[in-house]
């Protein structure tokens, strides 16, 4: 018996693998719009019925894959990046991200550029990317909790989606714009929300010792 449920386990996982790939493959080739539940199921080799029990919508379908990539980011994190200063562990985790989305690219691009007549999946997405972010902050050694830590979440999400267009438009072999326009915004996050939390100017986006950011 055990082996019939891993193996069913197993199935399950494959299923759910192979209907995450296959809705990002149709958005690459068709546009997300043009992309219905039955294309999906078809190009995954699952029934409807298969598709509709791990999913409700291809919201949710988005929504497993950017889940995914958030196990990937926290699943690599560096314990060497312990001690670096916060604009640089969150430069890390953020490039660690774009790097995995990479293998996706144009699914992703096909997803994002639906967005504006996609009023559900605006919704859907915009609460699962500030979920996604409160994990990359945590991922970062940076406290999601609290008003502090929802205000990060708040700056985070935006410089996200902000970086995501700069992303999907940079096509150097090594992300180097990416890079270059993630680290230069850090950096302005940083000395703003320094300036904002002057009752605390070097504990603003983690509680850590001011001797620690002073490098």
């Amino acid at each position: 018996m055990p082996r019939k449920a891993a193996s069913g386990a197993g199935k399950r996982r494959d299923a759910r693998q192979a209907i995450i790939e296959s809705a990002l493959t149709l958005a690459a080739s068709r546009g997300w719009a043009r992309v219905g539940l039955g294309d999906i199921a078809e190009a995954a080799e699952v029934s409807l019925a298969d598709l509709r029990g791990e999913f409700p919508s291809k919201s949710a379908i988005v929504a497993a894959y950017t889940a995914d990539i958030d196990r990937a980011v926290l699943a690599a994190r560096d314990p060497e990046m312990a001690g670096r200063p916060a604009t640089e562990r969150l430069f890390d985790v953020l490039m660690k991200r774009f790097d995995l989305l990479n293998a996706q690219r144009e699914g992703v691009a096909a997803i994002v550029r639906s967005a504006p007549s996609n009023p559900e999946g605006v919704l859907c997405g915009s609460l699962t990317m500030r979920r996604s972010m409160r994990w990359m902050l945590e991922a970062a050694d940076l406290s999601s909790a609290g008003l502090r830590g929802e205000l990060r979440v708040c700056a985070l999400n935006a410089l996200y989606l902000s970086m995501l267009r700069v992303w999907l438009h940079d096509d150097s072999d090594d992300m180097a714009r990416t890079m270059a326009v993630l680290d230069r915004r850090l950096r302005r996050l940083d000395r703003l929300t320094r300036s904002l939390c002057r009752v605390a100017p070097r504990r603003d986006w983690r509680d850590a010792p001011a001797t620690e950011e002073a490098g």
